[in-house]
């Protein structure tokens, strides 16, 4: 009986978002072969190689794409190494997904798009949340409810890694982690129109060595529906009383809170599910010109199951082996929107002004 090849897998970048996608692809070896880990720190890839039991092991990205002549690669380096690798892609036709942020160099962006669309690659980036089984009720109910304004909030430390903590090699919280919240709110809500940011800086008492980026930053969201909203991200929080982070879609009669693969809560009686009714806490409404008290307190709750990732990574496996572009949630396209998203934001901090994401867009 003819035993059927599975597809060549091989990983660029062997640091921590590396080792999430390696953990998912131990559970893929029924379609997948690991042929190759690659890092500059050779110890790294080594780890990862022992990790799987398989896989050559180098330092030279080239080299391993010479010698185990992949069908498809993971791309996980930091958002300033992004350009060289993927234009080697797609000189040799290789499949790729790359993590996000897809790069901070918007023209270099739109350029690696054109010429892997020109060469026939299916392309995937890292945003898992499109996979969360919270995105279909979030899309049900902003369809079946008018949004006025979108509130989001992502606050958080200082992660300790050295580019990170310089804008210019990280873009910056917005561009490197938030992203994430940018990225959803396009997917399940719609598409940005202009953005206007303001951030600060100095705030943090005895940051760590090389700290270069911002403490806070808001940005004013103008969408192209009509619904304005507010996308605030900062990383001066030591702790988890600090603050609740979570994206808010508010109509006039509920309201939903999503906390990305966390929970989806929604609030209001056109919204309750009678099987599914949780006593939460209501908040303050005003009308008009006074309060009209707290909401009714009730909400349908739905909880993140599973990790998100695995269906991410695995969808674009597939759509890897097959040909088939369509299957991805997330492709190089469209993850160049939530990019642009981001990187209007810093833009209108440097400039003071408002900044239109189709202006960053043009030639697409």
């Amino acid at each position: 009986m003819e035993t059927k090849s599975k597809a060549r897998l091989a990983l660029i970048g062997c640091g921590g978002i590396g080792s999430y996608h390696l953990g998912h692809f131990l559970g893929f070896t029924d379609i997948i072969d690991m042929v190759g880990f690659c890092d500059l720190i050779p110890e790294r890839a080594q780890a990862f190689s022992e990790k799987a039991g398989c896989g050559a092991v180098y330092t030279d990205y080239k080299k391993m794409l010479d010698e185990t002549n992949p069908d498809m690669v993971f791309v996980c380096i930091p958002p300033y190494c992004h350009g060289e690798v993927e234009y080697e892609l797609i000189k040799r036709k290789i499949h790729f997904f790359v993590e996000k942020p897809l790069s901070l160099d918007i023209e270099q962006a739109k350029d690696i798009l054109l010429k892997s669309e020109a060469a026939g690659i299916v392309t995937a980036s890292g945003f898992q949340c499109r996979y969360s089984n919270l995105v279909e009720p979030n899309i049900e109910y902003i369809k079946a409810n008018k949004i006025f304004f979108v509130s989001c909030e992502r606050m958080g430390g200082i992660p300790m890694v050295e580019w990170w903590r310089n804008k210019e090699l990280s873009g910056g919280q917005a561009v490197e982690q938030t992203i994430h919240q940018f990225d959803i709110i396009r997917y399940v809500f719609g598409e940005p129109d202009t953005v206007f940011s303001m951030n600060t800086t100095g705030l943090i008492d005895n940051p760590p060595e090389g700290y270069k980026t911002d403490d806070l930053s808001v940005t004013c969201v103008k969408f192209k529906n009509g619904a304005v909203g507010t996308i605030s991200t900062g990383c001066y929080v030591e702790g988890g009383d600090a603050y609740d982070s979570k994206v808010v879609f508010s109509s006039s009669k509920s309201r939903a809170e999503l906390k990305i693969l966390g929970t989806l809560k929604i609030f209001g009686e056109t919204a309750v599910k009678k099987d599914a009714e949780d006593k939460g806490e209501g908040g303050f409404v005003v009308k008009g010109d006074g309060g009209i008290g707290a909401g009714s307190g009730n909400s349908t709750v739905y909880k993140q199951v599973g990790d998100a990732g695995i269906l991410c990574d695995l969808t674009f496996i597939e759509a890897a082996i097959k040909g088939d572009p369509t299957l991805v949630r997330s492709p190089y396209r469209d993850a160049l929107r939530s990019l642009a998203f981001t990187l209007a934001c810093n833009q209108s901090m440097e400039s003071g002004l408002p900044v239109r994401i189709d202006d960053l867009l043009k030639g697409i």
